[in-house]
């Protein structure tokens, strides 16, 4: 057992530990020195003298990560990027492509990405919205202002499906320019790519669309000038890092339906400006969602098969793709099945999972598109950006098993066109946590609430996959409770490293020291090593 050793170890090792704070800023921010807060943290007098040793334990370790954060931003600044300017003229040639009015948060988010990438120093934004909000639009103006500039733009997604989903919006949008695009993926044959590689790196494709096959070594592009990264927390900071190193450095948007709760943001994002789309463009239709039992289930189908009768396309998304013993899930198979021989028997299937090959992916995503396939029974793969206007009705079996986020994800797929949605969850809440959460996604469709409320449910963690993020996960802050700690630790950061650019001051040695050997790693902050 540790708990008798641990007076010892503290009497003994605390007076060694060094001081971090100089002691006049330590006074100025009220914080206990660390050989009086350590023994109190372990061994406290009274509440009160607990929560000032927590504090200064939650302050330190959020200033040090809200250091690094500043750091990496003024690095970003003294990079050089192209000057890709919004004249009025570029302006409205980009606009005439669109054929519809932009919202005005389209308009306000495209005003702060053109006076970025109007400046010489590299664009670090992230473009956050709800589901359907239109990001997409806003980036291919970016995109466009790039290439406006005889420019290149890279946008890469996460996987082959949204690639290509983004492939074909951006064809049919462009339908009337002069813009070469090309799509790079991994399924490409051999000679394909060489030759598609070549003409990358003469500048003769403008937009190169893809995968992670965007970021190999042997891809090199003429002048590329900005980089657009769909799904930002599917890609690791070190993925990030490549792509800037391709000659001078582009300019840099990052885009993510699943909206981040402001403390989030300020940790897993903080060297980025951050562009928020929270209105969806004009004609949307709302989705109605149900969470149902097996009892409701034959009223639903019925409803289900009259919706399909009339026209419209539907989903039904699975949990998994096969049995294992520790799931007591039907398989997407089954699943399949058991409608295809019972309710749906009379319309045709689709199937769709992670394990099919990229072209059987396309076929079958083609075939949907088309009104081939009246209803697409899938895994969580079409998650993310999929978009076929006329699919409006979802089931969800399993609802327990898939995150708040994604649950809404999901739900996004059914909300793109004319009609109205109609999403049903099938799930089997075994726990408190899961039931909060069914109710919550059933009680409102607005991504921004249901990002506070999933981060209030599962903490910071989990949202955002910290670890594949490549940010070390925090030891002592919590970033709901101590949200206001936070924002201090921000400020103060800032001040000091405005005032002592990349911590040079022999007083703040160890707060630099600190800094790199925790962050110097994830985000990269060798030179100021």
């Amino acid at each position: 057992p540790l708990r008798p050793n641990i007076p010892t170890a503290v009497d003994q090792y605390a007076p060694l530990l060094q001081k971090f704070f100089p002691a006049k800023y330590r006074q100025a921010h009220d914080l206990w020195p660390i050989r009086q807060a350590l023994p109190q943290l372990h061994f406290p007098d009274d509440r009160q003298s607990l929560a000032n040793a927590r504090r200064r334990f939650v302050y330190q370790e959020l200033l040090i990560l809200q250091l690094a954060l500043a750091v990496k931003r003024q690095q970003t600044q003294s990079r050089q990027a192209p000057v890709l300017e919004a004249t009025a003229l570029i302006d409205s040639r980009i606009r005439r492509l669109f054929p519809f009015e932009l919202t005005a948060a389209q308009n306000q988010a495209i005003a702060e990405i053109a006076a970025d990438m109007g400046r010489a120093i590299p664009m670090n934004r992230l473009l956050q919205g709800d589901v359907g909000s239109g990001k997409t639009v806003v980036a291919v103006y970016a995109m466009l202002l790039a290439v406006a500039h005889k420019h290149q733009a890279a946008l890469m997604a996460p996987t082959e499906v949204l690639a290509r989903q983004h492939y074909l919006t951006l064809s049919r949008l462009l339908a009337n320019s002069r813009v070469r695009l090309a799509l790079l993926t991994g399924g490409l044959a051999a000679g394909q790519r060489r030759e598609l590689l070549e003409q990358i790196a003469a500048g003769q494709m403008d937009i190169v669309v893809g995968t992670q096959a965007v970021i190999q070594e042997d891809v090199q592009f003429g002048r590329l000038g900005l980089v657009v990264i769909d799904e930002q927390h599917k890609f690791g900071v070190r993925q990030r890092a490549i792509l800037k190193k391709a000659g001078p450095d582009p300019h840099y948007l990052v885009m993510t339906a699943t909206p981040i709760p402001r403390t989030v943001a300020l940790t897993q994002f903080g060297d980025f400006e951050v562009s928020t789309l929270r209105e969806s463009p004009p004609g949307r239709q709302r989705v109605y969602t149900y969470l149902l039992r097996d009892a409701d289930r034959q009223r639903w189908w019925e409803f289900f098969c009259k919706k399909l009768r009339q026209g419209r396309q539907g989903y039904v998304v699975a949990p998994v793709i096969e049995e294992s013993d520790a799931v007591e899930f039907a398989s997407l198979e089954e699943v399949y099945e058991s409608l295809a021989n019972g309710p749906l028997e009379e319309f045709r299937l689709g199937l769709l999972h992670g394990r099919l090959s990229p072209p059987e992916k396309d076929a079958v995503m083609e075939d949907f598109r088309a009104g081939r396939i009246q209803t697409l029974v899938c895994t969580s793969v079409i998650e993310v950006g999929v978009d076929v206007p006329n699919a409006t009705l979802m089931v969800i079996e399993g609802g327990q098993r898939f995150g708040l986020a994604q649950l809404h994800q999901l739900r996004g797929r059914i909300s793109r066109g004319a009609f109205p949605g109609y999403c049903a969850v099938f799930a089997d809440a075994q726990t408190e946590e899961a039931q909060q959460r069914l109710q919550a996604f059933q009680s409102t469709t607005d991504g921004f609430e249901l990002a506070e409320i999933d981060f209030r449910l599962r903490g910071p963690g989990e949202l955002f996959g910290a670890r594949q993020h490549g940010m070390p996960q925090l030891r002592v802050a919590d970033l709901v409770r101590d949200a206001d700690v936070l924002e201090q630790a921000r400020r103060d950061a800032q001040t000091l490293v405005h005032s002592d650019p990349g911590l040079a001051k022999p007083e703040h040695y160890l707060l630099r020291r600190m800094m790199l050997n925790r962050y110097g790693q994830a985000l990269d902050l060798a030179e100021v090593g």
